[in-house]
């Protein structure tokens, strides 16, 4: 899951050196974290944070393989 939030938040913002991922799981959750520089911050959340909803929904459709619940958070 981490390497599909990391390659998906690259290729949207201007800065992709500064997109930091990081995964841990916690029994049946896999929360990811995704850092991207304070200047890429709307391209990955979106209007009305629909950009983010789709990254999301593309790692909840992954998941759901694997039987595991996941949680995005994007910080700065």
């Amino acid at each position: 899951m981490k390497e599909l939030v990391e390659v998906i938040a690259k290729a949207l913002v201007e800065n992709p050196d500064e997109v930091i991922v990081t995964e841990r799981e916690e029994g049946n959750t896999i929360y990811i974290e995704l850092k991207v520089a304070a200047d890429d911050m709307g391209k990955v959340i979106g209007r009305q944070g629909r950009i983010a909803k789709a990254i999301r929904s593309v790692v909840k459709a992954a998941a759901t393989h694997d039987d595991k619940k996941t949680v995005v958070d994007i910080i700065h």
